[in-house]
């Protein structure tokens, strides 16, 4: 059995790395996948709050909206917010 998605809204939109692509990122776990993958970005304090907000959230069923504004203010600290 798949587990369900944490959805949340409104989406925090983020750059692909491809030219005027973006995407809108609508749930944790996809949230989770972009913080990884923008490590090389120096892991700020925003990115760090994001990273424990989203496996806090992941971990239970609260939490959401609190994930969801931290992965907004970590994108905008890696340069990666639309």
């Amino acid at each position: 059995m798949a587990m369900a998605l944490h959805w949340f809204s409104p989406p925090v939109y983020v750059t692909t790395g491809k030219l005027a692509e973006r995407y809108a990122v609508t749930n944790i776990e996809r949230a989770a996948e972009y913080l990884l993958s923008w490590r090389d970005r120096g892991m700020g304090p925003d990115w760090q709050k994001a990273v424990r907000a989203c496996t806090a959230a992941l971990k239970s069923e609260g939490g959401t909206e609190e994930a969801r504004s931290s992965f907004e203010a970590a994108a905008r600290e890696c340069g990666k917010q639309i």
